[in-house]
């Protein structure tokens, strides 16, 4: 069977989603294309040769509206033979994405294909694709009567379920932030950041959602973010304990993957970082939609052979502090290769650009470790999860 491979993974460093973020002042398009020109400029294939390209972008509206894969890889000045595509799985979005190219690369409908993945926060608003409109309608409606609910009400459902305290989740965002500071210092980063050139000429090189002096302290003044007395009486066992300090920040940001057939690379005389082992997708409970990261595990595993011993290094998203650490709980993972380098709620998380930002991260922890096998999830909006199993060439 064909193999697919990974051949390089960039990601921009990330910015503050919101209006004066470093990245507010880029279109998408230009956010995207910058990443994919940088991909392509580091890596000795002529792009001509590029099959498609598969963009991950949860909010496809406005600005990044009309398939902003095949606008950014136009921008990005690619030949107009390259199509592009664009894919819509909530947060794990362009994780579905690099599992589209390798899956097609293994199928043989592939030789070449770039998978990447992009999110303009401070510009298109998380939700603004379904602003003023109905996303559910009746039939679904009539399925859940009492209504489905945000994510940060899933968040200390969970919480509450796996019996997880404030300090607790305080502790592990702190610990976010102290092991991403600690990797940027060492320079742990370097290979997987590209510069991104900002509308007056500078280069934005460094992770602004990052905050190396969060403790655990701090973090435990914050107000909790979700709490209402409606919600309140609908969910008396809910102790009221997610902040913006213990969840991820509004990101902007963009990531792009080189994935080919093992055989293409060595014809090409690329020497590939990394093959794919195995993929993994499952629905989950849309009311606890952030649990599906447990079963997309066991199913990633199952499928493998492999056992969560042998996995070296796991990048469990940290869209909020209760999923990794409800994922932790059952999976009886290492929590010391859990996210190793820090994870979302200190780098940041870009809606469409994560899946593919945890694997490019990922990468670079199992070449920095010497492991041999990777494994990333990410929990989905509506109740979704994808897991990949990488392992290191």
């Amino acid at each position: 069977m064909t193999s697919a491979v990974i051949v390089d993974a960039v990601r921009t460093a990330s910015g503050k989603g919101k209006p004066g973020g470093a990245l507010s002042g880029l279109h998408p398009v230009d956010l995207l294309q910058q990443t994919l020109r940088a991909l392509l400029d580091r890596n000795d294939v002529d792009p001509v040769l590029i099959d498609d390209v598969i963009a991950g972008c949860v909010s496809q509206t406005g600005e990044q509206a009309l398939n902003i894969a095949r606008t950014a890889a136009l921008a990005a000045g690619l030949p107009e033979s390259v199509p592009g595509t664009s894919v819509d799985r909530q947060c794990g979005s362009s994780q579905q994405a690099a599992h589209f190219a390798a899956q097609g690369v293994i199928a043989g409908a592939y030789d070449i294909v770039v998978a990447c993945g992009v999110e303009s926060m401070s510009r298109i608003p998380m939700g603004a694709s379904s602003q003023g409109q109905d996303p559910n309608g009746a039939p679904l409606a009539a399925r859940y009567p009492e209504g489905l609910i945000g994510q940060g009400v899933s968040a200390e459902l969970i919480a509450a379920r796996w019996k997880l305290s404030r300090s607790q989740l305080d502790e592990f965002s702190a610990r976010s932030h102290q092991l991403a500071a600690d990797a940027t210092g060492r320079g742990h980063f370097d290979r997987e950041k590209v510069a991104v050139t900002l509308a007056d000429g500078s280069q934005h090189t460094v992770d602004e959602t990052l905050r190396a002096s969060t403790t655990a302290e701090g973090l435990g003044g914050l107000r909790t973010s979700f709490q209402s007395a409606e919600l309140s009486a609908r969910f008396p066992e809910i102790d009221w304990s997610i902040t913006a300090g213990n969840s991820s920040p509004l990101t902007d940001g963009a990531t792009a993957v080189l994935i080919m057939s093992e055989e293409k690379a060595q014809e090409l005389g690329l020497r590939p970082r990394a093959r794919f082992h195995t993929f993994a997708v499952t629905g989950s409970d849309p009311l606890l939609m952030l649990t599906g990261v447990i079963p997309a595990t066991e199913k990633a595993l199952r499928r493998s052979g492999l056992s969560i011993s042998d996995i070296d290094t796991f990048e469990v998203n940290e869209a909020f502090a209760p999923v990794p650490l409800s994922w932790l709980a059952e999976t009886g993972a290492d929590p010391e290769r859990l996210n190793p380098a820090g994870g979302a709620i200190a780098l940041g998380h870009a809606l469409g650009a994560s899946g593919t930002r945890l694997l490019t991260t990922m990468l670079t922890n199992l070449e920095a470790s010497g492991g041999r096998y990777g494994l990333q999830t990410m929990c989905e909006g509506g109740g979704m999860a994808n897991a990949t199993i990488i392992e290191r060439l």
